[in-house]
């Protein structure tokens, strides 16, 4: 029986069954140290260039690449800066050459050693690159873990917005190695539990319920952790399969993130200001409480999504945002940017209460700006 083969009593695995792109996400202390193994007896290729960036390679590049090396990889790496700003044209282009200056084939892989920007930059040149190469996941910060390592979804910032460059390009393999969050500043941490949240308050509120009792052990580690990220990678793995190219149910999805990306994109993606994750946790409670304003769910509920994310430590409103913001004019052109927007109407996803959300087309920009301008103040 192989290492691959010999899983800790603590290990999850989810399946994505998506045919002939299915793919597993394992879940688990110590991934990191088997994933030559895991490799090897998914992948043809013997190949790997293994993208990351300054603050993860200092802890796991080299872990990771004898791991590789014990089981037969002949892997390359770049390193990158770490921080939003990475995922850009330049480093694109840094990317795709190196992986073929590396000379890998198309049964070789890329792997994406890192957060949601190394995973979004890295699949995006695994998906160009020949036209598409091999893709392996070793997401190392909570959310990636739970969200952006699953579905396929690649992409890279412009000056017009976050992610409006992309492909979808599904891994091959997800290692989400849980012994790495204990690494995690507390920001970083509860940055990705804001994605954690987010999957009670799409369809699940027994989840959410769970999460209001049981979130210091998450916070902690150990079983509850687990069950957490393997709750969350499951209900994300449904949606994908339902709707892989994110033309209807899979928006659901983006709960929070029109008016968080918005946010990121008026703070210039400074994180010392604004991280992903913050952004989402303020934009789910806007989204409860937008839909509260068009008498859609009860106050009752936006308070209670509100309290929840700041028992925890996470902003919920744009006054958390330190510094100033641009006018809401500005914050809407870049509401206007976004991907679900159709033939120049807003998009949003809002929600008849906890765990009741659904896809509102036809958003009056009016409403919007003027419940923006409001919760500014």
């Amino acid at each position: 029986m192989s290492a691959a083969m010999l899983r800790p009593a603590e290990e999850r695995i989810v399946h994505v069954p998506l045919g002939e792109r299915a793919y597993d996400i394992l879940i688990g202390p110590g991934l990191i140290g088997r994933a030559g193994g895991e490799f090897t007896a998914r992948l043809k290729g013997r190949r790997a260039a293994i993208i990351t960036d300054e603050n993860v390679a200092s802890h796991y590049l080299a872990p990771l690449m004898d791991s590789l090396q014990t089981d037969g990889i002949e892997a390359v790496s770049l390193t990158l800066p770490a921080g939003e700003k990475t995922k850009s044209f330049d480093n694109l282009a840094a990317v795709a050459d190196m992986v073929l200056s590396a000379k890998i084939e198309r049964n070789d892989a890329v792997i994406a050693l890192g957060g949601g920007v190394i995973g979004d930059l890295a699949g995006f040149a695994a998906g160009i690159v020949r036209r598409g190469v091999r893709f392996v996941q070793i997401p190392t910060s909570l959310l990636a873990q739970v969200d952006s390592s699953v579905g396929g979804k690649t992409g890279i910032n412009t000056r017009h917005g976050k992610n409006l460059l992309g492909v979808f390009h599904q891994p091959d393999l997800v290692l989400a190695d849980t012994a790495v969050l204990d690494s995690l500043s507390p920001r970083e941490f509860r940055a990705g539990y804001a994605e954690v949240v987010k999957y009670g308050l799409i369809d699940k509120p027994y989840f959410f319920h769970w999460l209001e009792k049981h979130w210091k052990q998450v916070f902690e580690g150990g079983p509850e952790r687990n069950e957490a990220i393997a709750i969350s990678c499951r209900a994300k793995a449904d949606v994908v399969v339902e709707d892989e190219r994110e033309t209807g149910r899979r928006a659901l999805l983006n709960l929070g993130h029109t008016f968080g990306h918005a946010l990121e994109a008026a703070t210039a993606y400074d994180s010392s200001r604004l991280v992903h994750g913050e952004g989402v946790a303020i934009g789910m409670v806007l989204a409860h409480q937008f839909s509260a304003r068009l008498n859609l769910a009860s106050p009752d509920d936006a308070q209670r999504v509100a309290a929840h994310l700041s028992e925890v430590g996470l902003p919920t409103r744009i006054t958390d945002i330190e510094g100033e913001l641009p006018p809401t004019d500005v914050l809407m052109d870049a509401i206007a940017q976004d991907k679900k927007v159709k033939g120049g109407k807003l998009t949003f996803i809002l929600t008849r209460g906890v765990g009741q959300s659904f896809v509102a087309d036809d958003v009056p920009p009016s409403e919007v700006a003027s419940f923006l301008e409001d919760m500014r103040s």
